[in-house]
């Protein structure tokens, strides 16, 4: 069976967290191209990996965003102590910061299937799953990715966990952002994923409690490595890579 490499990277700076991601995006990618040139016998097959994480706060802007989603300016944001950063995956603005379970799947599709809207959908599929376990009924909006709540009524349509990936020669990176324990205030500063009418919730707002955030990483891990076939490998991951 196909194996995932687990790691919890806990709370990590966005820039540091996204170097990281670069690094094992590279080493697959690399490795994959490396294949080519052998004979299937010695062919090395790529590792896929899924990083679990939190950031300081950060406010960061896709490659398809607008830049005036983000409504304050460089001292605001040092006055909030947040972080802003213009990346490369699709999707418009989002925040990001500590009560958010932040999971960033590396995955060499070609091992899976080569179907970007599939795993997207898996991805939505992995977390509407875990919500139902907590009696949360997560659902996806026609037309937006992420998962939401009440998506049929729109006065009360609510997004609990934004997603935004990239993805080249099949190997994916970036992944979702999901509310636990969130400070939802911080949301107020942008325009959530380019959505000016829409609500953003978190599980502590919608159980009227925190959450156990380790329970919900564990239920996580369980729904994506049934969902993608496969076994997630908790492991300690190299803090500098070849």
């Amino acid at each position: 069976m196909r194996q995932v490499v687990y790691s919890d990277l806990g709370l990590i700076d966005y820039k540091e967290a996204w170097d990281f991601q670069e690094k094992l995006f590279a080493r697959i990618v690399q490795q994959k191209i490396a294949n080519r040139d052998k004979p299937l016998s010695e062919q090395v097959t790529p590792e896929n990996y899924l990083l679990f994480c939190a950031h300081p706060h950060v406010y960061t802007l896709g490659k398809s965003g607008q830049a005036e989603n983000l409504l304050v300016n460089e001292q605001q944001l040092e006055d909030l102590h947040a972080a802003f950063y213009k990346i490369n995956r699709g999707g418009d603005i989002t925040y990001h910061g500590p009560g958010q379970i932040v999971g960033y799947p590396l995955l060499d599709l070609d091992q899976f299937f080569t179907d970007i809207h599939k795993y997207l959908r898996l991805l939505e599929e992995t977390i509407i799953l875990m919500l139902a376990e907590y009696g949360i009924k997560g659902e996806r909006y026609p037309g937006y990715t992420g998962v939401w709540l009440d998506p049929d009524e729109p006065v009360k349509a609510r997004k609990i966990c934004a997603m935004g990936v990239r993805t080249s020669r099949w190997v994916t990176m970036h992944g979702w952002a999901l509310n636990v324990n969130s400070d939802l205030s911080m949301f107020s500063n942008i325009v959530p994923c380019g959505i000016d009418d829409k609500a953003v919730t978190s599980m502590e707002k919608e159980l009227g409690r925190k959450v156990n955030e380790e329970e919900v990483k564990e239920k996580l891990k369980y729904h994506f490595a049934t969902l993608f076939d496969c076994t997630v490998v908790g492991t300690e991951l190299p803090e500098q890579l070849p």
